[in-house]
């Protein structure tokens, strides 16, 4: 016991220092390694993307349990989420919020009844598309909100689906990398509680390929 004071004595200003950190990333924000292509072009392998821990939920540290209800995701929401389905931590996009009927026909996203716009990105996303085995990208809206998909060049046998309703406290969340992606269409809809943040920005981001260079470009990029 005497050996334990004198440890605290010794490195108290360390300790409490190591214990808020974990407190902090536990409870109000923290970062997430993306070891997967589910979410191209939004999320590139590599990156490090930035969790609002607080964006839905005030929870106590350590646990999933929820202090405080503070919102709830809404369509377009990029949530991290810990799927019991999986039985790991994912990242994906909100399509469907509790009570939407959500269908997909040939990539093509209809909700409650009212399809999707699409339309061509940018000279600079397609010339990413050139660069990527020729998959397809495109603009999608979801409600107010314009993101990019990739689409595969060949046929995967994930491109539709027949319409569903999205039960109360569930949603539909897919990856912007429509035919790579293991998400709604494979584990399901995803329970409110499993839901720990959301994501808004890269923090920096690691080229895999590239012996792990910094890509710098994607430092503090925006979602």
């Amino acid at each position: 016991m005497g050996k334990l004071l004198q440890l605290w004595r010794d490195n108290r200003g360390i300790l409490v220092f190591l214990s808020l950190m974990f407190v902090f990333r536990s409870a109000v924000a923290d970062w997430n390694d993306v070891p997967s292509g589910s979410m191209q072009p939004t999320i590139e392998i590599g990156d490090r993307i930035l969790v609002n821990k607080m964006a839905y939920d005030l929870r106590l540290p350590f646990t999933t349990v929820s202090l405080v209800k503070r919102a709830d995701p809404q369509r377009g929401d990029i949530v991290i989420f810990l799927s019991e389905a999986a039985d790991n931590r994912l990242v994906k996009r909100v399509v469907g919020v509790p009570g939407d009927v959500v269908a997909m026909q040939h990539n093509v996203l209809s909700i409650n009844g009212e399809q999707l716009a699409y339309n061509q990105p940018d000279e600079a996303v397609k010339a990413y598309s050139a660069t990527d085995g020729g998959s397809q990208l495109l603009n999608e809206q979801l409600g107010d909100i314009i993101h990019t998909v990739k689409l595969a060049p060949f046929a995967t046998g994930r491109d539709s689906f027949a319409p569903v309703r999205v039960p109360q406290g569930h949603y539909l969340v897919l990856g912007d990398n429509r035919d790579n992606s293991a998400d709604s269409r494979v584990i399901g809809f995803i329970p409110r509680d499993e839901i720990v943040g959301r994501a808004s920005s890269v923090l920096f981001s690691l080229d895999h390929d590239n012996y792990y260079l910094p890509r710098s470009g994607r430092f503090l990029a925006a979602l």
